[in-house]
């Protein structure tokens, strides 16, 4: 219960955050992409700057949200940032969530796991010692609660990837063999899919657009996830794009290896179920079946020889 009223009120609070103060949209790539969008069609005629219509809620959040920042800063150790940034990377870098927004969600968790310890610990009229170790403990799982979060987000977004990649790669096959360039091939799978791979190959492409070479994004794309089957794609593709080998034939066999490893990994996971259900059906179903079996007997046992329950 504790754990669960704890994560209720960190969610709330994090929700609350979130809608004070929601970053601006473009952010990265996409803020190339609107420097090339200019570029191509000329500079827009300066507009006289309004003023932001704020409501009271982002006035007051904005500065609550920056002390935070601060605080998490200051708590968090050293080179835990690029830690952060890549936790982010493989989450898919979610609106509204960066390094300085992060660190602010685990200064907020803190704050409010040692107010909940605090107050539970209080309410129950417990000793200095158990009361201490509750605060402590609830102010360290309100700190870890946003890397729990985003690790779980980066872990669905893996696993999601690692379902995709064989199909996405069997339609990539098809179009470049129909004539297709790697590049249209690859703008084709992306409009025709959805899902964290398409976004990844939207990314690829963006990124060739805004002039980074071909080799540079998709060796990027690998470096951004830790999927083995998407970095043994990108290191396959760079390759063939620096030799000079056919891409047609490198997708074939990449293609070929997915389908292989898709159905391995099928097996495996089929040949785990019955060690799975092993534990559930000693501790579970057989002291039911158990009962129902022997309980009968077991009475009539006891009412002839003891002359129990007669």
């Amino acid at each position: 219960m504790l754990a669960l009223g704890l994560a209720c009120v960190f969610a709330a609070l994090l929700l609350l955050v979130l809608a004070f103060d929601r970053p601006a949209p473009t952010r990265g790539v996409s803020r190339s992409l609107e420097a090339v969008r200019t570029m191509q069609t000329g500079p827009k005629p300066p507009t006289p700057r309004a003023e932001p219509d704020r409501t009271v809620g982002a006035r007051l959040g904005s500065p609550l949200l920056r002390r935070l920042t601060v605080l998490g800063r200051r708590l968090d150790p050293t080179g835990r940032t690029h830690h952060l940034r890549r936790r982010l990377d493989l989450a898919g870098n979610p609106d509204g969530w960066d390094v300085d927004r992060v660190l602010a969600f685990k200064a907020l968790g803190l704050l409010v796991g040692l107010l909940v310890g605090l107050a539970l610990g209080l309410l129950l009229s417990w000793g200095v010692g158990a009361l201490l170790a509750v605060v402590v403990l609830a102010g360290v799982l309100g700190w870890f609660v946003p890397d729990l979060v985003l690790y779980q987000m980066g872990y669905e977004r893996t696993q999601r990837m690692r379902r995709e990649l064989p199909d996405a790669l069997d339609l990539l096959t098809i179009s470049v063999e129909s004539g297709l360039s790697f590049d249209g091939a690859l703008a084709q799978v992306a409009r025709n899919t959805e899902g964290p791979l398409a976004s990844e190959f939207f990314r690829v492409l963006q990124e060739m657009q805004i002039g980074v070479g071909r080799t540079t994004a998709i060796r990027a794309m690998g470096e951004r996830t830790d999927l083995p089957d998407l970095r043994q794609f990108s290191s396959a593709m760079v390759q063939a794009d620096t030799f000079g080998i056919p891409i047609a034939g490198v997708l074939r066999v990449q293609a070929r290896e997915m389908r292989i490893k898709r159905s391995q990994r099928a097996e495996e996971q089929a040949q785990k179920i019955p060690v799975k259900i092993l534990f559930p059906l000693i501790f579970c179903i057989f002291p039911l079946l158990m009962v129902v079996i022997l309980g009968p007997s077991i009475v009539t046992i006891a009412r002839t020889l003891f002359g129990i329950g007669g």
